[in-house]
């Protein structure tokens, strides 16, 4: 199984939203950070801002934030919420698909529970368990500051 972009991001954007606590951040701000297309993440927001986990807000100190807190996200409802497809074999599709098999195939089945238990990984998280290293993603995200003994290791690095 492959996730999509739009997935990924979404998640992504939710990690560093969470990092923030509840402070608004800018898709631009997003964006730079990861390095990813504004015009994506625009449509991410909406997305999510439709599915109530994240407010907006227009203006001068605007953005968006999480909707809720970071521990009554589940993972698994944003996937779901996500994708667009989880049509993994021919069978899966709306409109039934064209395998000659399928009246006896036995691999919808299998299938099916393996898709059950992707979806059932992620439903066992929420994103406050993504965040719980979060000294070390917000150094990443540069959304706190180094901590004196990890600023000297950092720049040793080559990355602070």
């Amino acid at each position: 199984m492959r996730m999509t972009l739009h997935t990924d991001y979404a998640l992504r954007m939710l990690i560093m939203l969470a990092l923030k606590d509840g402070k608004p951040v800018t898709v631009q701000q997003v964006a730079e950070q990861y390095g990813l297309s504004r015009n994506h993440l625009l449509k991410v927001a909406l997305k999510l801002r439709r599915m109530g986990v994240i407010v907006t807000t227009r203006g001068r100190s605007g953005g968006i934030a999480l909707a809720r807190d970071a521990a009554a996200i589940n993972i698994g409802s944003i996937v779901r919420a996500s994708e667009d497809d989880f049509a993994l074999v021919e069978c899966f599709r709306q409109d039934g698909g064209a395998c000659l098999l399928s009246p006896a195939c036995r691999l919808r089945g299998v299938v099916r529970q393996a898709l059950d238990a992707y979806l059932a990984v992620f439903d066992g998280y929420s994103l406050a368990d993504l965040i719980q290293n979060k000294a070390e993603l917000g150094l990443l995200l540069q959304t706190e500051p180094p901590a004196p003994g990890n600023a000297l290791q950092h720049a040793e690095s080559g990355r602070g």
